[in-house]
């Protein structure tokens, strides 16, 4: 069964069996994360829901470094590669793919992308990932607004754990995080994107108190950076 390790913002390693997983693997910078670079498992895959630095954080650093593939939407893909990132798969919303460690599919995410230093250079929409793996479905919704098809998503998709950003000001606040697990309806859920700068500074243990009233059928689970969830 996998396993999904918070590393603080919206970075989380995912290990498996079938293979070790990293989501918007902001290390470097992060005040939040425990670990180092160097203090990583090896990486199959890497996967990047928009380019702003706090996502795309170090995946053109650890892409060489674990020769590892690149996930994401295709214009980040393209950037990717022109700061020397040899192994990508392109993909787009709406699309899926299968890999050696189970699939993953790209779902809407309503925020901008693009990369900010030391010039603005668009990167095409923002996403977020389903991602299958050993018979577990985990949907980080990067970083993004509250919007009606995320009950698409949680009907065509039976959720094991959603990692949602409760942090508002740039994302969903507490209140639309709960109305999007309520339309999402997973078995768990992991809340993301708080707490790192002061500008999104929220309080995970009134959003787990206001899930429960609005539903008992999900679980929270507030993890602190390194700590780890099975599924």
């Amino acid at each position: 069964m996998p396993k999904v390790r918070w590393l603080g913002h919206a970075c989380f390693l995912i290990t498996s069996p079938s293979g070790n997983i990293i989501i918007d693997p902001f290390i470097k910078g992060n005040p939040q994360c425990p670990v180092s670079i160097e203090q990583l498992p090896k990486l199959d895959s890497i996967l990047v829901t928009h380019g702003h630095g706090d996502h795309l954080g170090d995946a053109i650093e650890l892409c060489g470094k674990h020769d590892a593939l690149l996930v994401s939407t295709y214009e980040l893909c393209v950037y990717c590669q022109t700061r020397g990132v040899q192994k990508v798969h392109p993909m787009h919303i709406g699309g899926a793919a299968k890999f050696s460690f189970g699939t993953v599919k790209l779902v809407p995410a309503l925020h901008g992308s693009a990369v900010t230093h030391p010039n603005i250079v668009y990167t095409g929409e923002a996403c977020g990932f389903i991602v299958t793996i050993d018979g577990s479905a985990l949907y980080h919704a990067g970083d993004t607004a509250l919007f009606s098809d995320m009950e698409l998503i949680g009907r065509c998709h039976s959720i094991d754990c959603a990692m949602l950003p409760i942090g508002d000001n740039f994302t969903m606040g507490i209140d639309d995080a709960v109305i999007a697990a309520t339309m999402l309806h997973p078995k768990r859920v992991v809340p993301m994107h708080y707490d790192t700068f002061p500008v999104i500074k929220a309080n995970p243990f009134e959003f787990a108190r206001k899930l429960k009233e609005a539903s008992e059928a999900i679980q929270c689970h507030i993890l602190k950076p390194g700590e780890e969830l099975e599924i």
